[in-house]
């Protein structure tokens, strides 16, 4: 029923572009679009390299905690396994916030630099606070920072996609996105392999830190993309030119109360008189 329902009722886009900047995607002729000439630009995009790259290493580390979190959390508290699902839980619950939260204001501020490096810096601290707090032997310090991780750590990823949008701009968002997803999963796959690894020789302790070494690579990286936000400046281009009008002689200027145009004709006849 749900395909049933996508195919009948929902539309592929909408009867007219929603910005300035979707109409200018769509006024290109489908034809001149090339899949693989759009992923060779985005590899020759500097800044949507980086971000790809940090994208990766942040959405990385959360594959490979949440593989790893039963495992992580029964070592240190023996039988609660129904808990370490509850702490896994508490991880999805506060990342459902932290998307939408940080999704909406970004729409809002439009600050998408500033908001992915704060959020990739308190991705961060979460993760520090996680590793330090696991051991403690209070359950409910687990829940806590497990919670703020998974706001920060999930909340980073609508972020990721936003910003690579304006980065990459006129490219396709949908070629963007697939690329940031790419590298968040060989990240990921190879961080929980090595994560796992480093816990059977060193401890959870020491997965958990080679974790945070790679989330302050990535939040060091971040800070060195450029804001290119192209897509603003396309939106913000037709702006400026619709906020001043091209004058139009055909327009008759404006008069103020009591004052009344002269025409022509009148003028003619006065010069006769």
């Amino acid at each position: 029923w749900c395909i049933l329902y996508l195919v009948s009722v929902f539309k592929d886009k909408p009867p007219y572009p929603p910005s300035r900047a979707q109409a200018l995607i769509r006024s290109r002729p489908t034809e001149e679009y090339s899949y693989v000439q759009s992923i060779l630009c985005l590899l020759r995009n500097g800044n949507f390299l980086l971000l790809m790259v940090t994208y990766g290493l942040n959405t990385g580390c959360f594959y490979a905690l949440s593989t790893l979190l039963n495992r992580m959390v029964i070592h240190h508290y023996p039988g609660e396994e129904v808990n370490a699902g509850r702490i896994g839980l508490t991880i999805i619950l506060s990342g459902m916030v932290g998307a939408l939260i940080s999704g909406i204001w970004l729409d809002r501020t439009k600050t998408y630099k500033q908001t992915t490096l704060v959020v990739y810096i308190m991705s961060l601290v979460g993760m520090i606070a996680y590793t330090f707090t696991l051991s403690l032997g209070y359950l409910w310090v687990v829940f806590v920072t497990a919670g703020m991780l998974g706001f920060f750590m999930t909340g980073y990823l609508p972020l990721g996609f936003e910003f690579a949008a304006e980065l990459t701009y006129p490219e396709s968002e949908g070629t963007s996105s697939g690329l940031l997803n790419v590298s968040a999963q060989i990240f990921g796959i190879a961080f929980t392999i090595s994560q796992g690894q480093i816990m059977d020789c060193f401890g959870t302790k020491a997965g958990n830190l080679f974790l945070c070494s790679f989330l302050l690579l990535g939040t060091v990286m971040t800070a060195f993309v450029k804001a290119d936000l192209r897509r603003q400046q396309a939106n913000l281009d037709k702006e400026q030119t619709v906020s001043k009008p091209p004058f139009s002689p055909c327009c008759a200027p404006a008069f103020s109360s009591g004052q009344h145009p002269t025409s022509p004709l009148s003028r003619n006849g006065a010069g006769s008189s």
